[in-house]
């Protein structure tokens, strides 16, 4: 982490992806005062999860506690444009085809 971002702020807490979020120390006069986050490694903004990023832009004062749901899957960051990304079936990445469509399609004919 660089070292000016911690002088400029008092470090709030960490996420399970190794960031530490910061917000401006003082009550700025005016004003909310700033709050940033420093990322662990590569800056990737959807590694922020959900309860942080409410944290980050306002929406709450302190950051929401993580509770354990059985039917939550676990925060993956956006892999568009690597190549574990998604790509339906019929892509052209994939050959460009797909199977049918079942019996209950029917085309839209202007006009009718």
């Amino acid at each position: 982490m660089p070292f000016g971002l911690s002088l400029k702020g008092r470090r709030v807490g960490a996420d399970t992806f190794g960031n530490v979020y910061f917000e401006e120390r003082g009550r700025p006069k005016g004003r909310r005062p700033k709050r940033w986050v420093a990322y662990n490694g590569v800056p990737e903004p959807s590694k922020v999860p959900a309860e942080w990023h409410a944290w980050l832009h306002h929406t709450v004062d302190a950051p929401l506690e993580v509770t354990d749901r059985p039917w939550a899957k676990p925060h993956v960051p956006n892999l568009s444009g690597t190549p574990a990304a998604y790509v339906p079936t019929g892509d052209e990445r994939r050959g460009g085809r797909r199977r049918p469509a079942s019996g209950d399609y029917e085309a839209w004919t202007p006009g009718t």
